[in-house]
Order: structure tokens, then C-alpha cells, then sequence
């Protein structure tokens, strides 16, 4: 079993590309966001559109990034995956440098993480996106489908948003708020309910302690 999460929204309880944006970005990063939202232009669109709106220099961006705060529970979940050999990873749409420097301002840098990369410097700055896929259904930067298909064992899925929906009904166990909630329960799938890691983990110990064909099952 292997556990895979979300960032923004998820991990942390704001989305950290968008409080970078809304702190120092050209203010069309707003018009650009209606587009997508819109359904004008697809979401890896958006996020170069974004990011090349983003002038600021390094030491600007990193103070909007320590300002973040991680959900309550998710350090001690990861603490208490690890002591289960459950390896946890992080599969983002976001941004590379946002999601490492939160995670290695509380200890946890040595999560893998899949996302879109940061490049160049301000004020030239520009998005790579080698995990884009044609096709992806999402028209996400990251096709999280592709990305959590390199292993095959069984998928936990904690997520949030939108860009979740597709991964989402390949989870054999998922954790869902927000609109990826709405989501699954409009399409009958079945899903755990969360607000912090905390609960995650609470829900996951009981379904262990089931036995894994059960867990698997629920």
C-alpha cells in the first residue's frame, strides 16, 4: 500500500501557488484565472500564463511561502506511515520550489515529490511541465493519472480539487474535501470524509486494523 497527497489545499490549508500570485504577481494572473475557470484555456495553460506574471525575486517569494501553514496533522501522519512502512508521496499541479521549501521549513524534505518545475529568475521566470500528458483529462501541468501509475501496489489518495478528480477513481481508498468531495459523492464513489491528517490517519488505523483485504475493500 502506498500513500499519495495533494499539496495545496491538502497538505497545507491554502493554495501556495495562489498566495504567491495574489501577493506578487501582475495582477492579470487574475484574468488568466477566469480564463481557465471559464473553461477558455486548459489548466497547464493557466499555470505558465501564471507564473510568467510573477516578477519578484527569490527572497520576496520565499517570505509569501514561510507565511503558509501545513494542516495540524500531516507530520504526525507521515511520522506514523513511516513507522508502518508506508511510503507517503506528494503529487502536486503546483509549484516544485513552494511545495519543498514549505515541507523542508517542518522537517520533511525527504518526501518525493511530482509537480511542475520552476524556471529561470525574476524577472524572467517560466514554467516547465515534464509531467504533462496529451489527453490527460484534467489538462493539468501534471497528469497525476500518469504520475501514479509508475507503482502498482494499492492507492491511498488524500486530495481536494479539482485537479485530483481524474486519480481519484483510482484510488482504492480515498480521502476527499472540498470539491474533489463533492465530486466523488455527485458520482456515488466512495470516499472518506476529512478535515486534517489527523482524521486521515485515525481512519486509516481502523481500516488496518480490518486486515488489508478489508482496508482494500472499503
Amino acid at each position: 500500500m502506498r500513500i499519495v497527497c495533494d499539496f495545496d489545499g491538502t497538505i497545507t490549508l491554502s493554495d501556495t501557488t495562489d498566495a504567491v500570485l495574489e501577493a506578487l504577481a501582475d495582477p492579470a494572473w487574475e484574468a488568466v484565472e477566469a480564463d481557465w475557470r471559464a473553461g477558455r484555456i486548459s489548466a497547464a495553460r493557466c499555470m505558465r500564463r501564471q507564473i510568467a506574471l510573477l516578477r519578484a525575486d527569490d527572497a520576496a517569494v520565499d517570505a509569501v511561502l514561510d507565511a503558509q501553514v501545513l494542516d495540524p496533522g500531516f507530520a504526525a501522519f507521515v511520522a506514523w506511515c513511516e513507522a508502518r512502512d508506508l511510503p507517503v508521496s506528494v503529487v502536486s499541479d503546483g509549484v516544485d520550489h513552494f511545495i519543498r521549501r514549505i515541507l523542508a521549513r517542518h522537517g520533511l524534505e525527504r518526501l518525493p515529490v511530482v509537480s511542475n518545475v520552476l524556471a529561470g529568475r525574476a524577472p524572467q521566470r517560466r514554467l516547465r511541465q515534464p509531467w504533462r500528458r496529451e489527453g490527460c483529462a484534467a489538462g493539468s501541468g501534471v497528469c497525476k493519472c500518469a504520475a501514479a501509475a509508475t507503482d502498482d501496489r494499492p492507492l491511498v489518495f488524500v486530495g481536494d480539487g479539482r485537479s485530483d478528480f481524474c486519480l481519484s477513481g483510482r484510488a482504492d481508498i480515498l480521502f476527499a474535501k472540498g470539491e474533489l468531495a463533492v465530486y466523488a459523492a455527485g458520482r456515488d464513489r466512495p470516499f472518506h470524509p476529512f478535515e486534517t491528517f489527523h482524521d486521515v490517519t485515525a481512519t486509516l488505523e481502523a481500516l488496518l486494523a480490518a486486515g488489508p483485504a478489508r482496508a482494500a475493500a472499503l
